[in-house]
């Protein structure tokens, strides 16, 4: 099982990160915005193809232009740094 990062770690993994917020239990989240709906949904169908890709996947929120993303792996009880990886490779899809 991988471990939760602590949370000092998590906050270094944060800052280095561009607009992620979160704790080490709930998870980190970040939201993207779009020109429209379709916009939105590509960048879900995106998310979803690098997600099953890497065997990680986000929890995943629509609401018409705004996407938003958390991570944290459930079965480990909080954020992991594979969580952190996701969120760096989330943002290159953006």
């Amino acid at each position: 099982m991988t471990d939760v990062l602590n949370p000092d770690a998590l906050h270094h993994e944060i800052d280095r990160l561009d607009g992620w917020e979160g704790t080490s239990t709930d998870g980190i989240t970040k939201r993207y915005t779009f020109a429209d709906f379709a916009g939105s949904i590509a960048f879900v169908n995106r998310v979803a193809e690098q997600a099953e890709q890497a065997g990680h996947h986000p929890d995943l929120a629509i609401s018409w232009d705004t996407v938003t993303v958390t991570y944290v792996t459930h079965s480990a009880g909080g954020v992991t740094q594979s969580d952190i990886e996701q969120a760096r490779a989330l943002d290159g899809l953006f």
